[in-house]
């Protein structure tokens, strides 16, 4: 039958509502589109903090610790496409299952990865088209995406196509050749960037606004379709080809780390030979002119340690020497028909937004001539709100200069030099949906559709809106009773007729969440580590703060719902020892329900006990190999032993000849405690690593030689080592070596889970009626006979 399940809610007002809920039919199968083998693949992940990221990280490694038959596609078509999105965000991209897992990690850790992302989306980008001018370009640029995205190589064949009636060279040779021609670079320059623009758009990701660096202005206005692609073709190739014939050979550019304003003042004394020929950013600037001047600069500013670069052109754009260039592009320009647009096209002409109307054969001599104003026209679109930006070519070299523009944007590229094909393009569009981008990771999945897997939900980062100590706050001295400011005990009293003492408390999972952490045999148990808390409190009380012994006689098994309470008693001194045992008992407002005795023991006098002579200070220990963890608390679990996040601390193992050594920490508030009972029981999970485990679950039976060095830890370095069978020895250290307890020894043995069901059967332990479904027994008709009714003599 379907689950069902009922779901109440109650107003402060008055108003309440019921709801019954029943579980949804099957979803049909999808029908499965396998991805090949070895195809990188995203992994998207988000979240509404920076520490719920990290839990999804965390969440999702746990997850492929038990599925690890799992395929890297499905898990990442599951993420991409059946999960709400949040501002935090991750992307890590790859084929290999164990990079993928290595790149998780580094989420979850706070660490980095070299195929990890991460960004902020503060809602959905509107993202600017950024195409630079020439100096991006690279043998072979491209090519791997041209093999792998249908998308990509389309456009890429109509640019070809494009171009075509203007060229007399090969379009898929000279994509693989030297690329050391101006004429055959920039028109291979415009398709590449152009084809990027329509596969970004294609993938979801579409312009907001462009800004186009110089010649990638013509790749701007055929991605808005201000222009068409014929007339960009027409644009790109005849006037590179005007470059070629008239300017190669007599000038040359050179890049400086400096401001505009700092550079003309540096050229005020070039007499004109050299011009500011664009403005990237706050402090990179590009100078154009005769080669001789720039060789005078160039050695000018080396002498002062500035920064400064030639550029592979030998010829000044953006400088008087394209005067020579005018009538020529007039001519061969004449009759191009731009048009209006709907996306915003900031020009680096003007250095803000331009009606694109005016985008005829005069604007692009102007755009050769001019400075490009490229960070006027960054500053323009940033301030129309604009954080986004998407550089349209095969290798950045403009996402810097926007970045020194406003350090509070993202820019992002698209593909890389010497890394052209899908995986860098993939890795690019992670990033961008890191910023706020909506990908349409099913259209990045061009057909192919892996199967959609049950993933972990999401990770809450639960905030508990009660104080955090647990410690009675009660006034008990009214009731003639001493405080103790413990989080168990919360009143003492010393006995009139005896030396002795009685500590009392109230243990509940409501008051103490942290209990319900600690689930043995499926039953709610206080643990043994908790006893031994209650006895090294009482002992304190009396100035006996070292445990000579403490055997476990009964479990106390806690209610669901419901407390018990606590009694621990001290006995008046018995030569060096006095006597301690802990007593419970359900609470019951009713009736007096009969005392439980769990464990008595000695108490010696503070001091006692030796101090510990090896300090765990040597971390971690020398030749000790490391042990992995991977799915220690899951088999656990299968053993009957249920831990929770709190008592869930092991962090980290080693094996060495004399015993294992162990990292362990917990989230629960140590105040009011000694030693934190999720704590130290953490540190004893580092048994079911040893041989004293085999296969069944181990719980404390009797402690030993317990002394207390220093209070309040919420880590710990532990030392385990074995003693004899079933018993280990025990130091525990804080995280810079100093000593905190010393066990000589812990004896353990078996869980007993009918020990356990007969202590739940108590009286009042928690009893409760519940609500069950009762399946009714058919109703079968009684066969039809004949009746006598009545009758006599």
């Amino acid at each position: 039958r379907p689950r069902r399940a009922g779901v109440s809610s109650f107003g402060i007002s008055g108003t309440n509502a019921h709801v019954v809920l029943e579980q949804a039919p099957p979803a049909p199968a999808e029908p499965e589109h396998p991805a090949p083998r070895d195809l990188a693949v995203p992994w998207l992940l988000t979240a509404r903090t920076p520490a719920a990221l990290a839990g999804q990280a965390a969440a999702l490694l746990g997850h492929l610790d038990t599925h690890p038959g799992l395929d890297p596609s499905d898990i990442g078509w599951s993420l991409a496409t059946t999960r709400a999105r949040f501002p935090h965000r991750a992307s890590i991209t790859g084929a290999d299952p164990a990079e993928l897992r290595g790149a998780l990690a580094a989420l979850a850790d706070g660490s980095t990865a070299r195929t990890l992302v991460q960004g902020t989306a503060t809602g959905r980008a509107r993202p600017v088209f950024v195409f630079p001018g020439q100096g991006s370009q690279w043998s072979g640029m491209a090519t791997g995406l041209l093999d792998t995205s249908p998308v990509f190589a389309a456009r890429m064949a109509e640019c070809a196509a494009a171009l075509a009636p203007y060229t007399d060279w090969d379009f898929a040779t000279e994509l693989r050749g030297t690329l050391d021609r101006v004429d055959i670079v920039q028109p291979l320059l415009w398709a590449v960037m152009v084809s990027l623009a329509h596969t970004w758009s294609a993938y979801g990701v579409t312009p907001a606004a462009v800004i186009g660096h110089s010649q990638g202005e013509i790749a701007a206005a055929c991605a808005t379709g201000a222009l068409s692609l014929a007339d960009g073709a027409r644009v790109v190739a005849l006037r590179s080809q005007a470059i070629a014939e008239l300017l190669s050979g007599s000038g040359g550019m050179m890049s400086v780390g400096e401001g505009a304003d700092a550079v003309r003042a540096r050229l005020a004394a070039f007499d004109g030979r050299l011009s500011v020929a664009a403005v990237n950013g706050a402090a990179s600037t590009v100078v154009s002119g005769d080669p001789g001047a720039l060789d005078e600069l160039l050695a000018l500013l080396r002498a002062e340690q500035v920064r400064a670069k030639r550029l592979p052109v030998d010829y000044a754009s953006h400088s008087a020497h394209v005067e020579t260039l005018r009538a020529r592009l007039a001519e061969v320009l004449d009759g191009i028909e731009p048009r209006a647009t709907r996306v915003p096209f900031y020009s680096t002409v003007t250095g803000g937004p331009l009606d694109t109307v005016a985008l005829g054969a005069g604007y692009w001599y102007t755009n050769l001539r001019g400075t490009v104003l490229f960070e006027q026209a960054v500053r323009a679109a940033v301030a129309a709100g604009h954080q986004l930006f998407i550089e349209a070519s095969p290798h950045p070299v403009l996402t810097v200069g926007i970045q020194e523009t406003d350090d509070a944007v993202a820019a992002v590229g698209s593909l890389r030099r010497d890394e052209g094909g899908r995986d860098r393009l993939l890795t690019a569009l992670g990033e961008a949906f890191t910023h706020g981008a909506a990908v349409d990771w099913a259209a990045v999945a061009e057909g192919r559709r892996p199967r959609r897997v049950p993933l972990p939900g999401y990770a809450f980062q639960r905030e508990r809106y009660w104080l955090d100590s647990t410690a009675g706050g009660a006034d008990v001295t009214s009731a003639g009773l001493a405080p103790t400011d413990h989080a168990l005990l919360g009143a003492a009293m010393v006995r009139a007729d005896t030396e002795g003492a009685v500590l009392t408390g109230r243990l509940s999972a409501a008051t103490q969440p942290w209990l319900a952490d600690h689930r043995v045999g499926g039953r709610l148990l206080f643990p043994g580590t908790g006893h031994l808390e209650l006895a090294l409190r009482a002992g304190d009380q009396v100035g006996c703060g070292d445990l000579a012994e403490l055997t476990l006689h009964a479990p106390l098994v806690l209610p669901d719902h419901g407390a018990v309470q606590l009694q621990v008693t001290v006995g008046p001194p018995e030569g060096d020892t006095r006597p301690v045992t802990i007593w419970s008992r359900p609470e019951s407002p009713d009736e007096e329900l009969p005392w439980t005795r769990h464990a008595d023991g000695l108490l010696a006098p503070t001091g006692t006990l030796p101090v510990p002579a090896d300090p765990l200070t040597d971390w971690p220990p020398r030749d000790a190999e490391p042990v992995p963890l991977d799915g220690l608390y899951d088999d656990l679990a299968g053993l009957g032993l249920g831990y929770g996040p709190l008592f869930q601390g092991l962090r980290a193992a080693w094996r060495a000849a004399d015993g294992l050594y162990a990292e362990v920490a917990t989230d629960a508030a140590p105040d009011g405690f000694a030693l934190h009972p999720a704590l130290s029981d953490a540190a004893l999970h580092t048994v079911a690593l040893t041989d004293a485990a085999g296969e069944q679950a181990l719980l404390p039976f009797a402690w030993s030689g317990v002394r207390l060095h220093a209070t309040g830890a919420n880590a710990l370095r532990v030392r385990v080592r074995p003693t004899g069978e079933g018993t280990v020895a025990l130091t525990l250290a804080d995280p810079a070596g100093a000593p905190v307890a010393t066990v000589d020894a812990l004896t353990l043995r078996p869980l007993r889970t009918e020990v356990l069901a007969a202590a739940a059967r108590t009286p009042g332990a928690g009893a409760l009626y519940r609500v069950d479904w009762v399946q009714a027994p058919p109703v079968t008709a009684a066969p039809a006979g004949p009746v006598e009714v009545g009758g006599g003599p």
